[in-house]
Protein backbone atom coordinates (compact mmCIF):
# COMPACT_ATOMS: atom_id res chain seq x y z
CA UNK A 1 0.00 0.00 0.00
CA UNK A 2 2.84 2.36 0.77
CA UNK A 3 4.32 1.85 -2.68
CA UNK A 4 0.97 2.64 -4.33
CA UNK A 5 0.55 5.78 -2.24
CA UNK A 6 4.01 6.98 -3.24
CA UNK A 7 3.49 6.49 -6.97
CA UNK A 8 0.19 8.34 -7.26
CA UNK A 9 1.57 11.88 -6.79
CA UNK A 10 4.25 11.18 -9.40
CA UNK A 11 1.68 9.93 -11.87
CA UNK A 12 -0.51 12.94 -11.20
CA UNK A 13 2.39 15.32 -11.81
CA UNK A 14 3.31 13.55 -15.04
CA UNK A 15 -0.31 13.71 -16.21
CA UNK A 16 -0.44 17.41 -15.36
CA UNK A 17 2.76 18.05 -17.32
CA UNK A 18 1.03 16.63 -20.41
CA UNK A 19 -2.60 17.74 -20.18
CA UNK A 20 -2.21 21.33 -18.96
CA UNK A 21 0.27 22.45 -21.67
CA UNK A 22 -1.84 20.70 -24.32
CA UNK A 23 -4.86 22.79 -23.27
CA UNK A 24 -2.82 26.00 -23.36
CA UNK A 25 -1.36 25.17 -26.78
CA UNK A 26 -4.82 24.26 -28.07
CA UNK A 27 -6.22 27.66 -27.09
CA UNK A 28 -3.23 29.40 -28.66
CA UNK A 29 -3.83 27.52 -31.90
CA UNK A 30 -7.50 28.49 -31.81
CA UNK A 31 -6.48 32.13 -31.36
CA UNK A 32 -4.09 31.99 -34.32
CA UNK A 33 -6.17 29.95 -36.75
CA UNK A 34 -9.62 30.89 -35.47
CA UNK A 35 -11.00 32.61 -38.60
CA UNK A 36 -10.02 29.60 -40.71
CA UNK A 37 -11.71 27.00 -38.51
CA UNK A 38 -14.85 28.89 -37.45
CA UNK A 39 -17.87 27.17 -39.06
CA UNK A 40 -19.88 30.42 -39.43
CA UNK A 41 -19.39 34.16 -39.46
CA UNK A 42 -19.28 35.06 -35.74
CA UNK A 43 -21.36 38.22 -36.30
CA UNK A 44 -23.94 36.66 -38.66
CA UNK A 45 -27.39 35.85 -37.31
CA UNK A 46 -28.27 32.29 -38.30
CA UNK A 47 -31.68 30.92 -39.13
CA UNK A 48 -32.07 29.36 -35.71
CA UNK A 49 -33.88 29.75 -32.40
CA UNK A 50 -32.41 31.95 -29.70
CA UNK A 51 -30.42 30.07 -27.08
CA UNK A 52 -30.66 26.85 -29.05
CA UNK A 53 -28.99 23.84 -27.45
CA UNK A 54 -26.37 21.52 -28.86
CA UNK A 55 -27.14 20.17 -32.32
CA UNK A 56 -25.42 18.77 -35.40
CA UNK A 57 -25.72 22.15 -37.14
CA UNK A 58 -24.68 24.26 -34.14
CA UNK A 59 -22.29 22.16 -32.06
CA UNK A 60 -22.33 24.54 -29.09
CA UNK A 61 -25.77 26.01 -29.68
CA UNK A 62 -26.66 29.63 -30.41
CA UNK A 63 -26.62 32.87 -28.43
CA UNK A 64 -29.26 35.47 -27.63
CA UNK A 65 -29.23 36.70 -31.27
CA UNK A 66 -29.26 33.27 -32.85
CA UNK A 67 -25.54 33.40 -33.74
CA UNK A 68 -23.37 30.29 -33.71
CA UNK A 69 -21.81 30.01 -30.25
CA UNK A 70 -18.81 27.97 -31.39
CA UNK A 71 -17.84 30.67 -33.90
CA UNK A 72 -18.34 33.37 -31.25
CA UNK A 73 -16.09 31.58 -28.75
CA UNK A 74 -13.42 31.03 -31.42
CA UNK A 75 -13.52 34.73 -32.34
CA UNK A 76 -13.42 35.72 -28.66
CA UNK A 77 -10.35 33.56 -28.12
CA UNK A 78 -8.23 35.76 -30.37
CA UNK A 79 -9.39 38.91 -28.57
CA UNK A 80 -8.90 37.51 -25.06
CA UNK A 81 -5.54 35.85 -25.61
CA UNK A 82 -4.21 38.57 -27.92
CA UNK A 83 -4.95 41.45 -25.54
CA UNK A 84 -3.79 39.45 -22.52
CA UNK A 85 -0.50 38.37 -24.11
CA UNK A 86 0.40 41.87 -25.32
CA UNK A 87 -0.55 43.50 -22.01
CA UNK A 88 1.31 40.87 -19.97
CA UNK A 89 4.42 41.13 -22.16
CA UNK A 90 4.40 44.91 -21.80
CA UNK A 91 3.89 44.75 -18.03
CA UNK A 92 6.56 42.10 -17.43
CA UNK A 93 9.11 43.76 -19.73
CA UNK A 94 8.62 47.14 -18.06
CA UNK A 95 8.70 45.65 -14.57
CA UNK A 96 11.79 43.62 -15.47
CA UNK A 97 13.73 46.63 -16.74
CA UNK A 98 12.74 48.79 -13.76
CA UNK A 99 13.50 46.02 -11.26
CA UNK A 100 16.91 45.34 -12.77
CA UNK A 101 17.74 49.03 -12.84
CA UNK A 102 16.66 49.49 -9.21
CA UNK A 103 18.78 46.54 -8.04
CA UNK A 104 21.84 47.59 -10.03
CA UNK A 105 21.69 51.34 -9.30
CA UNK A 106 20.24 51.25 -5.79
CA UNK A 107 20.28 54.33 -3.56
CA UNK A 108 17.79 57.15 -4.11
CA UNK A 109 16.65 55.81 -7.48
CA UNK A 110 15.66 52.47 -5.95
CA UNK A 111 13.88 54.08 -3.01
CA UNK A 112 11.97 56.67 -5.06
CA UNK A 113 10.88 54.18 -7.73
CA UNK A 114 9.80 51.64 -5.12
CA UNK A 115 7.70 54.18 -3.20
CA UNK A 116 6.00 55.40 -6.40
CA UNK A 117 5.09 51.90 -7.55
CA UNK A 118 3.97 50.97 -4.02
CA UNK A 119 1.53 53.87 -4.19
CA UNK A 120 0.32 52.73 -7.61
CA UNK A 121 -0.19 49.13 -6.51
CA UNK A 122 -2.30 50.29 -3.55
CA UNK A 123 -5.06 51.34 -5.97
CA UNK A 124 -7.54 48.47 -6.49
CA UNK A 125 -7.02 47.06 -9.97
CA UNK A 126 -10.68 46.96 -10.99
CA UNK A 127 -11.27 50.51 -9.74
CA UNK A 128 -8.23 51.78 -11.66
CA UNK A 129 -9.34 49.96 -14.78
CA UNK A 130 -12.90 51.28 -14.54
CA UNK A 131 -11.72 54.88 -14.10
CA UNK A 132 -9.21 54.79 -16.98
CA UNK A 133 -11.50 52.99 -19.43
CA UNK A 134 -14.44 55.22 -18.54
CA UNK A 135 -12.30 58.33 -19.06
CA UNK A 136 -10.47 57.38 -22.28
CA UNK A 137 -12.85 54.92 -23.90
CA UNK A 138 -12.79 51.17 -24.33
CA UNK A 139 -10.55 50.73 -27.35
CA UNK A 140 -8.11 47.85 -27.57
CA UNK A 141 -4.97 50.06 -27.16
CA UNK A 142 -6.46 51.66 -24.04
CA UNK A 143 -7.29 48.25 -22.60
CA UNK A 144 -3.76 46.99 -23.26
CA UNK A 145 -2.08 50.02 -21.69
CA UNK A 146 -4.44 49.99 -18.72
CA UNK A 147 -3.87 46.32 -17.99
CA UNK A 148 -0.11 46.73 -18.39
CA UNK A 149 0.05 49.70 -16.02
CA UNK A 150 -1.99 47.85 -13.41
CA UNK A 151 0.45 44.92 -13.30
CA UNK A 152 3.78 46.71 -13.72
CA UNK A 153 4.17 47.33 -9.94
CA UNK A 154 3.63 43.67 -9.12
CA UNK A 155 6.15 42.58 -11.74
CA UNK A 156 8.61 45.16 -10.46
CA UNK A 157 8.36 43.94 -6.87
CA UNK A 158 8.96 40.31 -7.86
CA UNK A 159 11.90 41.16 -10.12
CA UNK A 160 13.48 43.55 -7.64
CA UNK A 161 13.23 41.09 -4.74
CA UNK A 162 15.02 38.41 -6.76
CA UNK A 163 17.49 40.80 -8.40
CA UNK A 164 18.57 42.37 -5.09
CA UNK A 165 19.52 38.92 -3.77
CA UNK A 166 21.44 38.12 -6.94
CA UNK A 167 23.16 41.51 -6.92
CA UNK A 168 24.63 40.74 -3.49
CA UNK A 169 26.37 37.57 -4.68
CA UNK A 170 30.12 37.36 -5.15
CA UNK A 171 30.19 37.21 -8.96
CA UNK A 172 28.22 40.48 -9.19
CA UNK A 173 30.51 42.13 -6.64
CA UNK A 174 33.46 40.95 -8.71
CA UNK A 175 31.92 42.43 -11.85
CA UNK A 176 31.55 45.79 -10.09
CA UNK A 177 35.17 45.56 -8.94
CA UNK A 178 36.26 44.97 -12.56
CA UNK A 179 34.57 48.25 -13.45
CA UNK A 180 31.69 46.80 -15.45
CA UNK A 181 28.90 49.21 -16.27
CA UNK A 182 25.36 49.12 -14.89
CA UNK A 183 23.82 47.81 -18.12
CA UNK A 184 26.35 44.98 -18.32
CA UNK A 185 25.68 43.96 -14.73
CA UNK A 186 21.91 44.06 -15.32
CA UNK A 187 21.89 42.01 -18.51
CA UNK A 188 24.93 39.70 -18.17
CA UNK A 189 25.23 39.06 -14.44
CA UNK A 190 21.80 39.45 -12.83
CA UNK A 191 19.23 38.66 -15.54
CA UNK A 192 20.51 35.16 -16.56
CA UNK A 193 20.23 34.04 -12.93
CA UNK A 194 16.55 34.91 -12.53
CA UNK A 195 14.98 33.51 -15.70
CA UNK A 196 12.81 30.90 -14.00
CA UNK A 197 11.13 33.26 -11.50
CA UNK A 198 10.47 35.79 -14.27
CA UNK A 199 8.89 33.17 -16.54
CA UNK A 200 6.77 31.85 -13.69
CA UNK A 201 5.64 35.38 -12.87
CA UNK A 202 4.81 35.96 -16.55
CA UNK A 203 2.43 33.02 -16.50
CA UNK A 204 0.74 34.17 -13.31
CA UNK A 205 0.40 37.74 -14.59
CA UNK A 206 -1.17 36.38 -17.76
CA UNK A 207 -3.83 34.67 -15.65
CA UNK A 208 -4.51 37.89 -13.73
CA UNK A 209 -4.80 39.87 -16.95
CA UNK A 210 -7.24 37.38 -18.49
CA UNK A 211 -9.44 37.49 -15.40
CA UNK A 212 -9.35 41.29 -15.13
CA UNK A 213 -10.03 41.73 -18.84
CA UNK A 214 -12.97 39.34 -18.59
CA UNK A 215 -14.27 41.26 -15.58
CA UNK A 216 -14.10 44.59 -17.42
CA UNK A 217 -15.80 43.07 -20.45
CA UNK A 218 -18.53 41.59 -18.26
CA UNK A 219 -19.15 45.10 -16.90
CA UNK A 220 -19.39 46.46 -20.46
CA UNK A 221 -16.04 48.30 -20.38
CA UNK A 222 -13.91 45.75 -22.21
CA UNK A 223 -14.01 44.67 -25.83
CA UNK A 224 -16.95 46.36 -27.53
CA UNK A 225 -19.42 44.99 -30.13
CA UNK A 226 -19.31 43.80 -32.84
CA UNK A 227 -16.06 42.29 -31.53
CA UNK A 228 -16.27 40.02 -28.51
CA UNK A 229 -14.07 38.35 -25.95
CA UNK A 230 -14.96 35.66 -23.44
CA UNK A 231 -16.05 38.10 -20.75
CA UNK A 232 -18.41 39.98 -23.05
CA UNK A 233 -19.88 36.68 -24.27
CA UNK A 234 -20.88 35.86 -20.70
CA UNK A 235 -22.46 39.31 -20.29
CA UNK A 236 -24.34 39.13 -23.59
CA UNK A 237 -25.90 35.77 -22.80
CA UNK A 238 -26.55 36.20 -19.09
CA UNK A 239 -30.31 36.20 -19.71
CA UNK A 240 -30.00 32.63 -20.94
CA UNK A 241 -29.54 31.42 -17.37
CA UNK A 242 -33.32 31.37 -16.99
CA UNK A 243 -33.55 28.93 -19.92
CA UNK A 244 -30.56 26.78 -19.01
CA UNK A 245 -28.82 27.84 -22.22
CA UNK A 246 -25.22 26.62 -22.69
CA UNK A 247 -24.31 29.99 -24.23
CA UNK A 248 -23.69 31.40 -20.73
CA UNK A 249 -21.69 28.52 -19.33
CA UNK A 250 -19.38 27.85 -22.29
CA UNK A 251 -17.42 31.16 -22.27
CA UNK A 252 -17.02 30.85 -18.51
CA UNK A 253 -15.69 27.32 -18.95
CA UNK A 254 -13.25 28.63 -21.57
CA UNK A 255 -11.90 31.20 -19.10
CA UNK A 256 -11.63 28.58 -16.36
CA UNK A 257 -9.93 25.99 -18.57
CA UNK A 258 -7.29 28.46 -19.80
CA UNK A 259 -6.44 29.96 -16.41
CA UNK A 260 -6.33 26.58 -14.63
CA UNK A 261 -4.22 25.04 -17.39
CA UNK A 262 -1.72 27.91 -17.31
CA UNK A 263 -1.53 27.71 -13.52
CA UNK A 264 -0.92 23.94 -13.57
CA UNK A 265 1.69 24.32 -16.31
CA UNK A 266 3.58 26.87 -14.23
CA UNK A 267 3.40 24.65 -11.17
CA UNK A 268 4.60 21.62 -13.13
CA UNK A 269 7.53 23.25 -14.93
CA UNK A 270 8.73 26.14 -12.75
CA UNK A 271 7.85 25.52 -9.10
CA UNK A 272 10.92 23.41 -8.39
CA UNK A 273 13.26 25.79 -10.18
CA UNK A 274 11.82 28.83 -8.40
CA UNK A 275 12.26 27.13 -5.01
CA UNK A 276 15.87 26.34 -5.86
CA UNK A 277 16.52 30.06 -6.39
CA UNK A 278 19.61 31.13 -8.27
CA UNK A 279 21.28 28.41 -10.30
Amino acid sequence: MAAIADTRPRRTRNLTRIIAPVIVIAWLLVAVFGPAIAPYDPAAIQDADLFEGFSAKFLLGTDYFGRDMLSRIIAGTRQTLGIALVATSLAVTTGLMLGLAASAIGGFFDAALSRFLDALISIPSKMFGLVVVAAFGSSVPVLILTLAIIYVPGCYRIVRSVAVNVAALDFVVAARARGEGTFYIMTREILPNMVSPVLADFGLRFIYVVLLLSSLSFLGLGVQPPQADWGSLVRENISGLAYGAPAVVLPALAIASLTIAVNLSIDAFFSGRVREGVH
